[in-house]
């Protein structure tokens, strides 16, 4: 079916062929015969990119008289984004047809030049139900002769809390009027919505109700809940030519998120409602023009976003309701694009997957985190495509024969090399000890069922160890092989490490004795086994086994014995204790100690701060200390789409 098939007028028709639209979409199909043909209300349900603005937007300017400058149709949308992005849509729709005035009315801008447009004469007035309120109340605007109202994202507006908005606003326009509601889900608010306002509407469903989009793949990553955001830089990484949407659960962990990726050097930006308008009106005009290729929104300010060509939607955090992320992963495979939608998970969240499978109707893949070889080999092929498919500026020729004449001692092979070693040594060296993200899932996945222990080993950097290196020993040592040592964690003095927990008596037996160098290793289980332990007090030679509160690297160790100008935790514990008994009961007691353990945990945190963060932006620079590969191999680089 065409365009001309529909029942539209002539200058419809010419303002479409202007914008390149050939075949209608499905919901536009199904939906502007019905709303030319038939003066009645109207449901339609289909997903965010299919055409919904185009399938209302045509029957109603077929509709209005455009000679009378009374306002006929009224448009609610949730976000001042969509708002403006409905308007110019419109705008464009009506350009062949004289005297049609479209004017949007959000917050943010001046409510009384906004008033003064709509006073010249506007047909169609689109507006977000906050600011529509305000100016009714003002009495600024006159909804009395409506003879259309259109309800745009009717279930997003309605879960951000604008239900008694929206029921106000219908209640002051007339009986008479057409309301047609569109949505790309029905939970039951918009329902009551059909029921209260509408007399017997036409229900169009493009799909099922709550499914996702057909053309978008549903991938989800388990890792450990510390591991969260190093997982989406290697999603990034391993996916050169990502131009995606980012979606966090709050407004403190957006802006955390994007500030985190601009300082690794990625190209990214933050959008939220804290932001001003200006602000956001700037982020979303660098991501339209692809200076922003990671855009890291909330659900809420990511409703305006209307950009066809957005390769991954990435669930950093999952949202609490199914409507939700339907909406998100609409966010890309749009105008007939494949999309990809991805979800970052811990252990715990695995109900919500298959929740969502189950409603959606769609199978999610379970996939792993690329590693550091998977990285450096897409980068290089990815930097090889890059150069055979650049075109030649001739312009280069006059500076050729000094150019040759520096590279004359080259051979091909050796120019090639050099060439790509400079991506290859940037990621090579950034991962080549970067750790197993996979296996820290499955650790996390057997601390949480009690499978595995945790040990202290008093061996560490001074020592001349990293955990690559401390891995590899502990391996010959106990025979467990490559998965049988994980979560280690090296610090200075001394360092920590888990086998599962039916290696336990075994570990423990080949340490009993064992001399390194000259000096005993001392391997010890800590207190709480798989690590959600306390400190391990320990008669005399205790240490702080840290707390499993988070952070970079799940145990927040204190200093070892000898040497170290930190008290032990156990010379803490015996301390608490003579503290408390001097005080008197066990309330007393039990009142310090966790003062104390509190002091500890915040002091061995920023210990742990300053050394665990070789995977996100290198240790700090200390002399004693290599620094070499653990930059962000974009640090200092700007990312651009080729």
């Amino acid at each position: 079916m065409t365009f001309d098939q529909l029942g539209l007028n002539a200058p419809l028709l010419q303002a479409i062929a202007d914008m390149g639209f050939e075949t209608p979409s499905k919901i536009q199909e199904e939906a502007i015969p019905q709303l030319l043909a038939e003066d009645r209300d109207m449901v339609a349900l289909a997903q965010t990119g299919t055409g919904k603005t185009a399938a209302f937007g045509f029957p109603l300017l077929q509709n209005i008289d455009a000679s009378s400058k009374t306002t006929q149709g009224l448009i609610i949308a949730p976000t001042r984004e969509l708002c403006l992005q409905i308007t110019n849509e419109m705008k464009n729709y009506a350009k062949h047809i004289k005297g049609v005035r479209v004017v949007a009315v959000y917050g943010g801008s001046n409510i009384q030049e906004q008033a003064r447009e709509i006073s010249r004469g506007a047909q169609i007035v689109v507006a977000t139900p906050g600011r529509m309120q305000d100016m009714m109340r003002r009495r600024m605007v006159d909804i009395t002769k409506l003879s259309y109202c259109v309800l745009d994202e009717a279930d997003e507006m309605l879960n951000m809390g604008f239900y008694e908005d929206i029921t106000n606003i219908l209640a002051d326009t007339p009986e008479d009027k057409l309301t047609w509601l569109f949505s790309a889900t029905m939970p039951r608010e918009v329902a009551r919505i059909a029921k209260e306002f509408m007399h017997d509407p036409l229900e169009i469903t493009v799909g099922h109700k709550n499914e996702g989009a057909k053309n978008v793949s549903h991938e989800y990553y388990v890792v450990h809940t510390r591991d969260r955001y190093q997982a989406l830089k290697r999603l990034s990484d391993a996916n050169p030519d990502i131009f995606s949407v980012i979606f966090c659960r709050t407004k403190r962990d957006t802006q955390k998120v994007a500030e985190q990726l601009i300082e690794d050097g990625y190209n990214a930006g933050a959008l939220h409602g804290d932001l001003s308008q200006n602000q956001r009106d700037l982020v979303m005009k660098s991501f339209r023009n692809n200076q922003i290729q990671m855009l890291v929104a909330t659900d809420v300010a990511a409703r305006g976003i209307d950009v066809d060509d957005i390769t991954h939607v990435i669930n950093y955090q999952l949202p609490d309701e199914i409507e939700t992320y339907t909406h998100r992963s609409g966010r890309t495979g749009r105008a007939g694009k494949t999309g990809t939608s991805m979800v970052i998970v811990t252990k715990s969240e695995m109900r919500k997957i298959k929740q969502l499978e189950k409603i959606l109707a769609k199978k999610f893949d379970q996939k792993t985190i690329p590693d550091g070889k998977e990285i450096t080999q897409v980068q290089l092929f990815h930097l090889a495509n890059s150069i055979n498919n650049t075109e030649i500026n001739q312009e280069i020729d006059a500076y050729l024969p000094e150019i040759e004449e520096v590279l004359k001692d080259n051979t091909k092979e050796e120019l090639i090399k050099k060439v790509f070693s400079v991506e290859f040594t940037r990621f090579f060296n950034y991962y080549k000890k970067a750790k197993d993200l996979n296996q820290n899932a499955v650790a996390a996945f057997k601390e949480e069922s009690g499978d595995t222990t945790r040990y202290f080993i008093n061996v560490g950097r001074k020592d001349d160890f990293d955990w690559m290196k401390l891995k590899d020993f502990l391996k010959e040592m106990t025979g467990l092989g490559q998965d049988g040592i994980y979560r280690v964690d090296c610090k200075d003095a001394f360092s920590f490490f888990n086998t599962d927990t039916e290696h336990k008596e075994k570990v423990l037996a080949l340490f009993e004795d064992y001399q390194l160098d000259g000096r005993r290793v001392s391997v010890e289980e800590t207190q709480g086994g798989g690590g959600r332990g306390g400190n391990r007090g320990g008669g005399g030679r205790g240490r702080s086994g840290g707390g499993r509160r988070g952070g970079n690297d799940g145990f927040r160790g204190g200093r070892s014995g000898g040497g170290d100008r930190r008290r032990s935790s156990g010379d803490r514990d015996r301390s608490d204790r003579k503290r408390s008994d001097r005080r008197g009961g066990d309330r007393d007691r039990k009142s310090s100690y966790g003062e104390d353990q509190g002091r500890s945990r915040n002091r061995s945190e920023r210990s742990s701060r300053s050394e665990g963060r070789s995977d996100r932006r290198g240790p700090s620079r200390t002399p004693d200390r290599a620094t070499e590969g653990n930059k962000s191999p974009f640090s200092g680089k700007r990312r651009r789409r080729s």
